[in-house]
């Protein structure tokens, strides 16, 4: 495998998340740092902004699309004012790193708005009345899951929950996981193939940790060039 390639997972609101990214960044030393970000929403991280969504969205990126963005806002800001990071300070941090030590910066995450249009086409109806019911009897579940959201999930809990989600709702894995997946590692394969001797390393969700590794080492194998 690529040796000169390091992927970390993280978590958007842990704050275990920003410590681990400095200190994997002190000890690999990389001249490159890539992060799970497009130029839109790296755009809006780094002046601060939040497009406000209006119907017009809806004809962009679909319906579930749109609906999902507003869910996942919410969660995300609900669950970050809870452990007082903001959402997506795991990247802002990644990226302040790379500007202090002059470090080379690479945006390696699909567009957002192609995913969220994905989103909708391939959502099918019955995932929808799936998660609806899930949503509704999920509060009367005997089984109880503690988490410290403060903390990076461990591997064997994120493998649990996304052979879960593969398994529920498989097109909303394949869109939001697999694909990126695969989109990130080429981008990553890319970076590698024109840095061949330069440390690359990637800042990703921890969702995509081990899935991203997997793509990436089949691209090595397979000796794609682009």
């Amino acid at each position: 495998m690529i040796q000169t390639i390091k992927i970390i997972g993280t978590s958007h609101i842990a704050k275990e998340s920003l410590f681990k990214i400095e200190k994997e960044i002190n000890l690999f030393n990389p001249e490159i740092i890539a992060v799970e970000l497009d130029r839109k929403r790296f755009y809006s991280m780094m002046h601060k902004l939040e497009s406000k969504l209006s119907i017009k969205d809806i004809r962009r990126v679909g319906f579930s699309g749109f609906l999902f963005l507003i869910i996942g806002r919410f969660v995300q800001k609900k669950l970050g004012s809870i452990v007082g990071v903001d959402p997506g300070a795991d990247m802002k941090k990644a990226i302040d790193i790379c500007k202090e030590k002059n470090l080379q910066l690479a945006l390696i995450d699909r567009d957002i708005d192609i995913t969220l249009h994905r989103f909708s086409k391939s959502f099918s109806f019955k995932e929808k009345m799936l998660i609806i019911r899930d949503i509704i009897f999920s509060p009367f579940s005997r089984q109880k899951v503690n988490i410290d959201i403060s903390k990076v999930p461990d591997k064997e809990f994120i493998k649990t929950i996304l052979l879960e989600l593969k398994k529920r709702y498989p097109s909303m894995y394949s869109v939001l996981v697999h694909e990126r997946n695969e989109f990130m590692a080429k981008k990553l394969f890319k970076l590698y193939t024109l840095n061949p001797n330069k440390k690359i390393l990637a800042v990703v969700g921890a969702g995509h940790e081990e899935g991203l590794f997997e793509e990436l080492k089949k691209l090595y194998q397979s000796n794609i060039s682009f």
